[in-house]
């Protein structure tokens, strides 16, 4: 029988939609990936309990375990603390911490886990920042801690160093200090303003070149310590440039999420084998996990029109859930997990499932289920008409 409800339209009217997706392929088992393939993972907020949700993170830490249990059991691997957990827009280091710390303990029970977990400023107070020397020791805190559980690093950009440096020398000194001590090698983490306006001018300058060199040349002057960048421009030709100048053996990590599936399939050019493709460190493989497991499967058995006709119908759903103001995307991210049975409610660390309006979330609906990636799509019928009764649209 087909599932049908009635969903707002762009002008605001309300339309009669029958689902025409079918459930998301199942992945082969046992295929080992021949890209790494990072799922940048949401937490679940606890909606039980007795906080003011703007003020103070709680966290559902059960259900969210099992979501990074789910995106292992896919072969994923998890970016733990990042943004698309809400780190800085809900998440403080505190409650970071504590959920790295039990994600690397969980991981232990799952042969071949991959964790890597973001490193960054955003304890200090920003006010209170007035030197580089105090970036540093901020960078320092952090980095130690997460090394004392055995964790990997991600070293994110940080607010405050963007707004303390006044050149690209600034940066090399950061990043020389912190490289310099890494106990193995780092992921750095390059996040365009479109998803954080307070790292604009990131490396030194706003020329995107000009700061793309100044990243290079950390990464030339350490290429031991950096195991790969994840670069979040939203400019495949950007990503494909600097992956090109990348010395051997240093991973580009896409973080685009409106080009990923071309990025990823690569285009044979360069000298370097890392040079020809980028790996994947993605907020969007959290809310596709299923046809991103499916189609870097297909990949590693030389099956590129099955990888393309996988994930190639996801992209139109990435660049909804990212549309400006970018930043917002976790809500799309959340709401997925949750039309998808992964979690019990829409409720999001910070408030933030108030960030995107009803017809935004109308038309994620229609393009997951265009993507075939409503899992359960009775349940997901059954709650998309439960947030449409919310905002008094009983049909």
């Amino acid at each position: 029988m087909t599932l049908t409800l009635t969903l707002p339209v762009a002008s605001g009217a309300l339309a009669p939609y029958a689902l025409r997706g079918t459930v998301p392929v199942k992945p082969r088992a046992g295929i080992a990936f021949n890209r790494i393939a990072y799922s940048a993972a949401h937490v679940v907020a606890d909606p039980l309990a007795a906080v003011d949700p703007w003020l103070q993170a709680a966290v559902d830490w059960d259900a969210t375990l099992d979501y990074r249990r789910h995106l292992w059991a896919l072969g994923l691997g998890v970016a733990e603390a990042m943004d698309t957990a809400q780190r800085g827009m809900g998440l403080d280091w505190p409650t970071s911490l504590a959920l790295i710390r039990r994600s690397l303990d969980a991981a232990k029970d799952v042969p071949g886990a991959r964790v890597a977990s973001g490193c960054g400023t955003d304890h200090l107070n920003l006010d209170d920042v007035k030197s580089i020397d105090d970036v540093i020791r901020g960078y320092e805190e952090q980095m130690a801690a997460i090394e004392a559980l055995g964790g990997k690093l991600i070293v994110m950009a940080s607010r405050a160093l963007a707004r303390v440096a006044t050149s690209p020398a600034d940066y090399e000194r950061v990043y020389d200090r912190i490289l310099s001590q890494a106990r193995q090698p780092v992921l750095l983490h390059w996040l365009g303003d479109m998803f954080d306006p307070a790292l604009a001018g990131y490396w030194g300058s706003h020329d995107i070149d000009a700061a793309m060199d100044t990243a290079l040349g950390i990464i030339a002057a350490h290429p031991d310590k950096v195991d790969g960048i994840k670069i979040s421009l939203l400019d495949k030709d950007k990503e494909i440039a600097m992956r090109r100048r990348l010395p051997a053996g240093v991973r580009m990590y896409t973080g685009d999420d409106f080009n990923y599936a071309e990025l990823i399939a690569g285009d044979g050019q360069g000298s370097e084998p890392t040079h020809r493709q980028s790996d994947a460190l993605l907020g969007i493989f959290d809310a596709i996990a299923p046809a991103a497991s499916a189609a870097l499967g297909e990949l590693a058995q030389g099956h590129l029109d099955r990888f393309h006709a996988i994930l190639g119908p996801t992209v139109p759903l990435s660049r909804h859930i990212f549309a400006a103001p970018t930043r917002f995307y976790k809500t799309g991210v959340v709401f997925m997990a949750w039309l998808n049975g992964h979690q019990s409610h829409f409720t999001m660390v910070g408030g933030q499932q108030s960030t995107r309006s009803l017809l935004h979330l109308a038309e994620l609906f229609r393009l997951a289920d265009a993507a075939n990636l409503l899992e359960q799509p009775g349940l997901a019928v059954h709650r998309m008409k439960t947030l449409l009764a919310m905002h008094g649209l009983e049909t």
